[in-house]
């Protein structure tokens, strides 16, 4: 598995996909940086004049509903349906999913269009699927993943997207397969935007990947391979941001193989 995983990592800075993100404006700096280490190209894009053309160059998509507005969510909303009719794969993140009567409105109209990928935390995952009542505290997750595996499971079926349910173990879930990755490092929760950039990245990968889930899978690997490391490196989390960008542009294959840790059913 870690062979598959690192020529998945390879591939994206072989291919240098461009990743068209729909994001907010707080982690923009943060999850482009995030990309180019990685060796994607990122474009951070939400005019509504622009939306079609720039989704027809892109080779994935990712939508981030953080920073939530009246204008932004017609251009996700439009972003969604380009991508879904031109089959481009693309990103879900739906942040903060059941805090707001707004922001569930709009993922509704977003999930219509069947994303590839829907990457949240638990309480999100939850809340997406409207299978139980649970408390959103902003962005922070009030459950552990292990809590959505069912509401994940509904999600895939009803759109046929690999789901992704991050936290202490990031659970990743499709169709076909699953897997369960446990790398990171509790000092990553104390840098904004980590979760966005997870995203970001899954957005690169299944961009040039033609399995989907392994994407994924190999997405959140190496975003949680470099925090494990750069944690170790860092004092707090200024130093972080910085040691986490240096780690995903100069990570080696086997400093990944030998921090990996995963198991698939």
């Amino acid at each position: 598995m870690e062979k598959v995983l690192w020529q998945q990592v390879q591939l994206v800075k072989q291919t240098s996909p461009l990743v068209h993100n729909i994001t907010n404006y707080v982690v923009m700096n943060n999850t482009a940086n995030a990309l180019l280490a990685a060796g994607a190209s990122p474009i951070m894009a939400h005019a509504k004049s622009e939306i079609r053309e720039m989704i027809n160059i892109a080779h994935s998509v990712v939508i981030n509903i953080g920073t939530l507005d009246e204008y932004w969510s017609e251009s996700m909303i439009m972003a969604a349906e380009t991508a879904n009719e031109i089959h481009k794969p693309w990103v879900l993140d739906p942040v903060g999913a059941g805090a707001t009567s707004f922001r569930d409105q709009i993922l509704h109209q977003l999930l219509e269009y069947h994303p590839s990928v829907i990457r949240g935390n638990a309480s999100e995952i939850i809340a997406l699927a409207k299978i139980n009542t649970t408390v959103t505290k902003g962005v922070d997750s009030t459950a552990a993943s292990n809590d959505a595996v069912d509401a994940a499971q509904i999600l895939v079926s009803q759109y046929n997207s690999t789901v992704c349910i991050s936290g202490e173990t990031d659970i990743i879930m499709s169709p076909e397969q699953s897997f369960f990755i446990s790398n990171g490092h509790p000092l990553m929760t104390k840098v904004t935007g980590l979760g966005c950039s997870a995203t970001a990245l899954t957005g690169a990968f299944i961009g040039c990947s033609e399995n989907k889930t392994l994407g994924v899978a190999a997405a959140m690997a190496l975003l949680g391979i470099a925090g494990e490391i750069a944690a170790h490196e860092s004092k707090g989390p200024g130093s972080l941001q910085v040691n986490l960008i240096d780690k995903l542009y100069n990570i080696t294959e086997e400093e990944f193989n030998s921090h990996l840790k995963i198991s698939q059913k």
